[in-house]
């Protein structure tokens, strides 16, 4: 098993030998084996993976929860390895922000796992899914109604957060229940079982304990299997349909402000339909509205107003979103009672040279200088509003200045870690009406500078500091 593991996860580049990882551990079976696995490959291969134990209390259980978290915490003191322990009262939350209590948990329980990754410098979570979860999933979604995005199922490995540099794997995807559970009685290892998951209630469970019981008995005996190996095949799908759509969406897009994008809709008949709904739910996706709501019924709307011949037609979509067909045009618009300045998606920055900003009246300088090192220390002060002095050794060209996009985060200079930018905007008070004029400095692994407002931690000047490239915005307004 261990051989079988380790060869999956060097093939998939899950995993380095030497990572920092956090392993969410619930204290069940799954979670144990995932991470006792994770220490074998330490001990019987070699590994020299440094794991930090992760538990997180969703207080739903009462005193259940509670020895759920004492049997982690004993864990990890008999492993010797760190341990941090979170407990968030979910169904307070879920009542306060009137939603489900699974996607208030799923959100917090994410959330704390980003938190304790920043803090102890890991950019790894694992988790204990299994091939059974899986093929749950599937069917799950399948009874649902589904599309073709929800039959990829599970994914090995993802961003934690939109525009975030943590990821969240799975290595147990491939391995069965039944396999792990029996690795736990042949080692020996303790697990704490939930009894919520006994029960038939929750359609997850139903679909665990009588569906799929009932057709491996009556239907198929290997239907795991078979909706595993659809799940497979759907995600291959899925992922070259996203980089085409991704491509063509760029092209298509004729003018895009804060309130409203238009796309050429002409272009988008031609082509095929399920690329048409997906660039539907791409430019609903601009707009930071989140897809919960947006369903197939709405992607089919918009997709056969592109078709109209006329022009004033419309559809609203989740959100307050309105889709209007002006002749050759598809515009999607938001609501709102003031004109609003069109946000140019990226625009190229010279290096070294001078870029204009019309749109946010700005103009750009970047000049490149060498330093000694009695001059670092002059340069860190010599700094203001709207010029920067950085490390051009630690800066990856090309650069772009942009607008933020949902899940940007960085590491704000002189601040103890990582931050999202919206929180960032929001602790400086920026209005919100302009956060999303806010011009970002952007290299190819995000932004580099908050014009007006931060430099990143990591293009900072140091003592080791040979060349300095010098940031300098001036206003465009009389």
């Amino acid at each position: 098993m261990l051989k079988t593991l380790s060869q999956e996860i060097l093939a998939e580049r899950l995993l380095e030998k030497d990572d920092t990882v956090v392993v969410g551990t619930s204290g069940g079976p799954d979670s144990m084996a995932l991470l006792h696995l994770l220490l074998g490959l330490n001990k019987e291969l070699g590994w020299q993976l440094k794991l930090h134990i992760a538990h997180f209390n969703h207080q739903l259980r009462g005193q259940e929860a509670e020895k759920d978290a004492g049997f982690v915490q004993a864990a990890a003191d008999s492993l010797s390895l760190p341990c941090t322990i979170e407990a968030r009262p979910i169904a307070e939350l879920a009542e306060k922000e009137s939603l489900g209590i699974e996607e208030i948990s799923r959100r917090e329980r994410y959330e704390f796992l980003e938190r304790v990754c920043l803090k102890i410098g890991s950019k790894i979570v694992a988790v204990g899914h299994h091939a059974d979860d899986n093929s749950e999933t599937i069917l799950h979604r399948v009874l649902r109604g589904t599309g073709l995005r929800g039959l990829s199922g599970i994914p090995r490995s993802r961003r934690l957060s939109s525009g975030g540099n943590v990821r969240v794997i799975r290595p147990l995807l491939r391995m069965t229940a039944a396999s792990l559970c029996e690795y736990l009685a042949n080692t020996g290892i303790a697990y704490r079982e939930d009894r919520t998951n006994e029960s038939t209630e929750p359609m997850r469970n139903r679909i665990r304990h009588v569906i799929l019981p009932l057709i491996e008995t009556e239907v198929n005996p290997q239907v795991r299997d078979a909706l595993t190996r659809l799940g497979e095949q759907a995600a291959w799908i899925n992922e070259y349909l996203r980089e085409t759509v991704h491509r063509t969406f760029e092209t298509l897009i004729i003018s895009h402000t804060d309130q409203a994008l238009t796309l050429n809709a002409d272009a988008m008949t031609r082509k095929s339909r399920i690329v048409q709904t997906e660039l539907i739910r791409l430019a609903y996706l601009t707009f930071e509205l989140g897809e919960q709501d947006l369903s197939f019924n709405h992607l089919v709307s918009v997709q056969e107003l592109i078709a109209e011949k006329g022009s004033g037609k419309q559809v609203k979509l989740p959100g307050g979103m309105t889709v209007e067909k002006r002749y050759h045009q598809l515009v999607f618009s938001l609501p709102t009672d003031e004109p609003r300045e069109t946000i140019a998606a990226e625009i190229a920055v010279h290096l070294p040279g001078c870029t204009l900003l019309p749109i946010r009246c700005l103009e750009i300088n970047c000049s490149i200088d060498n330093a000694q090192p009695e001059d670092i220390t002059r340069l860190r002060h010599a700094r203001g509003k709207l010029e920067e002095h950085i490390d051009l050794e630690a800066v990856h060209p090309p650069l772009v200045v942009r607008k933020r996009r949902p899940g940007d985060r960085f590491f704000p200079l002189g601040a103890p870690g990582s931050k999202k930018l919206s929180d960032f905007l929001i602790d400086l008070k920026v209005d919100p009406k302009d956060r999303d004029r806010v011009a970002i400095l952007c290299d190819q692994l995000g932004p580099i500078w908050i014009i007006g407002y931060r430099i990143d931690d990591r293009v900072k000047l140091t003592a080791l500091t040979q060349r300095v490239l010098h940031l300098r915005a001036r206003s465009l307004e009389p």
